[in-house]
């Protein structure tokens, strides 16, 4: 208010105030208009914002393509036909472009206006004209440069493969796939277009070839190309049948070849022509990799030449890298389950097309849902391979049918129970059952095993009573520690009947501890005759400081023989 003091006169201060009002009066009033019909009031706009990018007009379309067509022929100087196909093919960039502009009355005006002041990065309309999405595209910006004309050589070479027939929008993949191809000398794609024709290949077949596999212009002429064509053409199919199976993949055209020359080794011209024309995909689909690798699979199972034609013959129709992963999978099953190799053998040479067209569920859930241990269903598939079809991904697969053995083995268990004297209580012989397993045939195999290396049965049983767990291990490992402690370690037979627990304990245990004890012995530092079960059943932190540390080399050595009996 001290201003308004200053003025002195109370005319002029009235007059300053309602003049103040008069102004705040119509500054509220044309908020409160703006508020309830903005449109009235602005007199700029962009055409399209946010999400309407997609939806814009056909008009506002055609007046912005023309708008961009005028500025990239008419001002920056491209040739006509090249930006019209970037006007009209390129519309997420004019979306973009469009949310920037303001318009007023006009949309063309509006943004010729907007490029005259701001110029575009023409290679983002030029890669989206040629078939790219934005985010193929953007990866694939020259860092430094802005304007088409800079680039001289991928304009050069993009007007040659223009001319060869190959579709604008296709050019992209070739960019994608070889940018190479775009960075040619002048003069270069040109010969090298003329040199595959000249080899016979026409400029319709080569525009479909460069698409798929542009890696062809690139270094010498593809010889592999070259004679994987003369062998199809040889085996009765002209350059239009190629080029109608030909889909738009890459394709390596040396694996083609060697997919291709067994094919001929293993078929005369009659069955090739036949092979190929009934199952294209084994030479056109992308996984001619996978095919030579199941080639050499079965092969090496012993399956003969022509028997792998006739499975060719007969190929189902599904893609080729999932019959070979149904094949593999197949194989992995019959391993998981401990099938025997001559019997996978078997299977895979007389079964091959039903092994490839099942897609097995995993190896567990068929144990769980068939019902069955792994030794059976090994017996059951060899017995009715036929039936792996039914237990494929998506199937309901029931429990096998009770084969008796069950109930067979069990009669044979309780009887080797008896035997050892479990009878006498039934509770002893529910527990036995739980604490011996295997089926009956196999602990009394077990059993015999252990009689057979010299020990009479009674002090077996007695053994067997004390540590029963001896007979949870396989045949072979019993026969194979009981030559560990009698053939290698020198301890007789006789030591097992006062230390039945010797079987419980692992061979690189038992190695390194009796290792260490002989080598004391030798110096003197333990007792002679020392019993099996003192040496094993003590822990490792009582070995080592009653036997190990009784020697100032003690530990040195303990570590040599450990890193020795348990390499890696």
């Amino acid at each position: 208010m001290t201003h308004i003091r200053k003025l002195g006169n109370p005319s002029i201060i009235k007059w300053v105030f309602s003049h103040f009002l008069e102004n705040q009066l119509q500054m509220c009033s044309s908020r409160i208009a703006q508020m309830h019909n903005p449109r009235f009031y602005r007199t700029k706009r962009s055409a399209v914002t946010g999400k309407d990018s997609a939806r814009i007009s056909h008009s506002i379309l055609k007046e912005a393509q023309a708008a961009l067509f005028e500025y990239l022929h008419s001002t920056r100087g491209i040739q006509s036909m090249y930006a019209e196909n970037m006007s009209k093919n390129s519309p997420h960039f004019l979306g973009k472009l469009l949310e920037k502009v303001e318009i007023v009355n006009d949309v063309r005006r509006s943004m010729s206006r907007f490029l005259r002041y701001h110029p575009i990065n023409e290679f983002e309309p030029f890669f989206e004209s040629l078939g790219l999405e934005p985010w193929e595209y953007t990866p694939l910006l020259p860092r430094d440069l802005m304007f088409l004309s800079d680039d001289c050589l991928l304009l050069e070479n993009y007007r040659v493969l223009c001319e060869c027939g190959i579709e604008r929008k296709k050019i992209g993949r070739i960019y994608k796939k070889a940018v190479q191809v775009f960075q040619l000398e002048f003069g270069v794609l040109p010969l090298k277009l003329r040199a595959y024709k000249e080899l016979g290949l026409s400029q319709s077949f080569m525009a479909k070839i460069i698409v798929c596999s542009p890696h062809v212009l690139i270094g010498d002429v593809d010889m592999k190309l070259i004679k994987v064509s003369e062998i199809l053409r040889c085996a009765g199919f002209d350059y239009v049948w190629i080029k109608e199976n030909l889909s738009e993949e890459s394709y390596n055209w040396s694996m083609m070849f060697r997919v291709l020359s067994f094919f001929w080794e293993i078929c005369c011209r009659s069955e090739l022509h036949r092979l190929i024309s009934q199952h294209p995909r084994l030479l056109f689909e992308g996984s001619r990799d996978g095919l030579l690798s199941l080639i050499t699979f079965l092969l090496r199972f012993g399956l003969p030449m022509d028997q792998i034609s006739s499975m060719f013959l007969q190929f189902p129709k599904i893609r080729v890298s999932e019959f070979v992963s149904n094949f593999i999978r197949c194989f992995m099953f019959f391993h998981e389950i401990g099938m025997a190799a001559d019997a996978i053998g078997k299977l895979v040479c007389s079964y091959p097309i039903l092994l490839g067209s099942c897609k097995l569920k995993k190896t567990n859930s068929l144990l769980t849902n068939l019902n069955v241990g792994k030794k059976r269903l090994c017996k059951y598939i060899q017995e009715n391979p036929q039936e792996l079809s039914k237990w494929g991904m998506g199937t309901r697969v029931m429990p096998l049918p009770d084969s008796g053995e069950d109930t067979e083995s069990q009669k044979l268990k309780t009887k080797f129970l008896l035997d050892l004297g479990y009878g006498e209580n039934p509770d002893t012989m529910k527990k036995a059952f739980k604490v011996f397993r295997g089926r009956g045939g196999e602990l009394q195999e077990r059993f015999d095993s252990i009689v057979n290396a010299g020990l009479v049965k009674e002090d077996v049983s007695k053994m067997v009573r004390l540590t029963p767990h001896i007979l949870n291990l396989s045949k072979a490992v019993i026969q194979s520690r009981i030559d560990i402690l009698v053939n290698e370690l020198g301890f007789p037979l006789s030591s097992l009947i006062l230390f039945p627990a010797y079987f419980t304990y692992t061979t690189q245990r038992v190695r390194l501890r009796l290792a260490m004890y002989n080598w004391l012995r030798d110096q003197e530092k333990v007792e002679p005759d020392l019993a099996l079960s003192t040496l094993l059943s003590c822990s490792d932190k009582i070995f080592m400081s009653r036997y190990v540390n009784s020697h100032p080399c003690g530990l040195q050595v303990w570590q040599d023989l450990k890193r020795k009996i348990y390499p890696g």
